[in-house]
């Protein structure tokens, strides 16, 4: 081994903080979550805002909402407009009835004629003028149902666009109640209560922390003991040396690149390497940014 190799063997457990126990890592890396930053769906005043920082909370947990008066009242003019414009529409149930009962009366009229007619008491004219009387109410009865539907569909087409605005209105007040969309704990609170907050603002910002993942580098020769689903070793410092947890690689960098400038020697800062990632079961004692030591073998060391 030659000196510059001696040299970057020595320096890597010296940045990542891990105290070594003889045996030299594969890899080392620091810990790491997803972080999301919830931010704010609507305008307004924050009403309430339940949670501090450290707070674990779970999906769909509602943890605030945003003052909805102005909204409430624009939906409540909304709906006001929408029922005084049905209010114009004609019932047309009712002005066909009393022509049904004209026709109901030419009815019995006509059939009155018709046995008069049998009998020769009645003439073909009578007959006639009672039959012209029925096509004539039944052609009002048609137009008159024809004139009311046209104007009620021209009313109530003024209706649709405001059951949209109210919509809109109630999607909004949905909105305004802050509900926490992936269990997690808070890393930081960027609002609180009585603050007034817009769309886009963020609130608070949330990691899954159970399942926390060591983001590790390793060299292009040691990308053939590495596979996706392989099972490794982690290993933290404690206070009486170096405690050990299980861990399973979930993604591999398929490009290399240059060493993460944390290495701040010239012949580290050149060197190519892969990423890859381990995700580990957190008991509460992983942090993020935390350093680690990541061991391919699972026999004892």
């Amino acid at each position: 081994m030659n000196r510059s190799l001696i040299y970057i063997t020595a320096i890597f457990p010296l940045l990542y903080g891990c105290k070594g126990n003889g045996t030299e890592a594969d890899a080392y890396g620091n810990f790491e979550a997803v972080e999301v930053i919830i931010s704010s769906e609507a305008n307004g005043k924050l009403m309430a805002f339940q949670l501090e920082e450290g707070d674990r909370l779970s999906a769909n947990q509602v943890i605030g909402y945003i003052d909805t008066t102005q909204l409430y009242l624009t939906k409540k003019q909304l709906e006001a407009s929408v029922e005084a414009i049905k209010s114009k529409t004609q019932n047309v149930e009712v002005q066909i009835d009393v022509l049904e009962k004209q026709k109901d009366n030419i009815l019995r009229e006509k059939k009155r004629v018709e046995n008069l007619l049998a009998d020769s008491a009645a003439t073909s004219k009578q007959y006639d003028d009672i039959v012209g009387q029925l096509t004539v109410v039944e052609q009002q009865i048609a137009a008159t149902k024809s004139q009311l539907n046209t104007g009620n569909r021209g009313i109530l087409s003024e209706v649709a666009p405001l059951e949209i605005k109210i919509e809109q209105i109630e999607d909004q007040i949905s909105k305004s109640v802050i509900r926490n969309p992936n269990s997690g704990t808070v890393l930081t609170k960027f609002a609180y209560e009585n603050e007034i907050t817009a769309f886009g603002k963020p609130l608070y910002k949330i990691a899954d922390l159970d399942n926390i993942t060591i983001r590790a580098y390793v060299a292009g020769n040691q990308l053939s003991e590495l596979k996706i689903g392989q099972e490794v070793k982690i290993k933290i410092d404690q206070q009486d040396g170096l405690r050990e947890l299980p861990g399973q690689v979930t993604w591999i960098s398929s490009t290399a690149e240059f060493t993460p400038k944390v290495i701040q020697t010239k012949e580290e800062r050149v060197n190519l390497v892969y990423a890859f990632k381990v995700l580990v079961k957190n008991d509460g004692s992983l942090k993020i940014g935390m350093p680690g030591e990541v061991y391919f073998g699972l026999e004892g060391n």
